[in-house]
């Protein structure tokens, strides 16, 4: 049996505790359709100390049951949280308690954005790898600096602890976990089914990409998710310097110092990483693939590819029709 619980907290955000369930629950019904399998394998539940009645953030009422306290879970989820997250931990200990108890017990613990200052609080993250969302870092560090945080790494893995930096981040550590629990073409059918519901951020694909630290210019910052909300568009790059309020040669100049790239170079990753998605999940031509992530001409998306790739979009898509996020098993 899989036991799996998803925590609730007064202070939480609904969507992080409903998008593992959702796509767990999901992935369950693929396998027992993929086994002809009429018994579930899976518990799932929702638990908090506030049971029964718990009231998340958006005024959503939840029925939650309590912290099994005899129970060991297979995989715990550790929700983001609203407002100040050392305020929601110090009203917790019961929660910390449990969270401790459960990895002890051989749990994976998977905490999604300032979920992650109830695993620091726990003890579980010292001298060890872990993210939380990005406005919380320099908190996050000052209160827990025995943990290796992990600025510009939206996920991390060490020793059954998994953090995401956002709800969004939290999708591919999902894809992984329903590959682990379940076999590789039921997390590859549970991609196709929610990837295009749940967009992958920006933060999100600074994964795979940029390990350095951190920037906080939040204009650049803002910028950067503009042109992954309109990378498909023809994109003037003076007036888009235009639209933030800067001129070109200031715009240029602060995105280079932030980003280590400049705009042009930036907007191709995001152009050219959307392709390998679709390339990877669609059936699109390399035409279409090409038009889809804001290209007219082909030979230029082909050759622009294979300088950022290492190989044509052909090859890649024969290359790769696999998972969308792999990490390595535990020891």
């Amino acid at each position: 049996m899989i036991n799996i619980a998803v925590m609730g907290f007064p202070q939480a955000l609904a969507s992080s505790m409903s998008i593992p369930m959702e796509m767990i629950s999901a992935a369950d019904t693929i396998d027992r359709l993929h086994h002809r399998r009429r018994k579930s394998q899976l518990q799932i539940r929702l638990v908090s100390e506030c049971h029964p009645a718990l009231q998340v953030m958006g005024g959503l009422a939840l029925v939650t049951d309590p912290l099994p306290e005899h129970d060991p879970m297979t995989l715990v989820f550790i929700p983001a949280l609203w407002g100040n997250p050392r305020a929601a931990v110090r009203k917790h200990p019961d929660s910390i308690r449990w969270i401790r108890q459960q990895y002890q017990q051989g749990a994976m613990l998977c905490s999604v954005g300032t979920g992650s200052y109830f695993l620091a609080e726990a003890g579980l993250l010292d001298n060890r790898q872990a993210t939380t969302h990005w406005r919380f870092f320099d908190d996050f560090a000052r209160h827990y600096p025995g943990v290796g945080l992990q600025r510009k790494r939206f996920i991390t893995h060490q020793d059954r602890l998994y953090c995401t930096g956002s709800v969004n981040a939290v999708r591919d550590v999902l894809l992984h976990f329903v590959e682990r629990l379940f076999d590789a073409d039921t997390a590859d059918e549970v991609a196709h089914h929610f990837t295009h519901e749940i967009k992958r951020s920006y933060e999100s694909l600074l994964l795979a990409t940029d390990h350095k630290d951190s920037h906080h210019d939040e204009v650049i910052i803002k910028i950067q998710e503009w042109l992954h909300a309109n990378f498909e568009r023809t994109v003037n790059l003076g007036e888009l310097a235009h639209q933030f309020n800067m001129n070109p040669r200031t715009f240029n100049r602060r995105f280079r110092q932030a980003t280590n790239q400049s705009p042009m170079q930036y907007l191709q990753t995001i152009r050219v990483n959307q392709a390998r998605e679709l390339l990877k999940h669609s059936n699109l031509s390399i035409a279409e693939t090409a038009y889809a992530v804001g290209y007219q001409d082909v030979s230029h998306f082909t050759g622009l590819f294979r300088k950022l790739q290492g190989v044509t979009p052909r090859a890649y898509r024969q290359l790769v029709r696999t998972k969308q996020f792999n990490v390595n098993q535990d020891t």
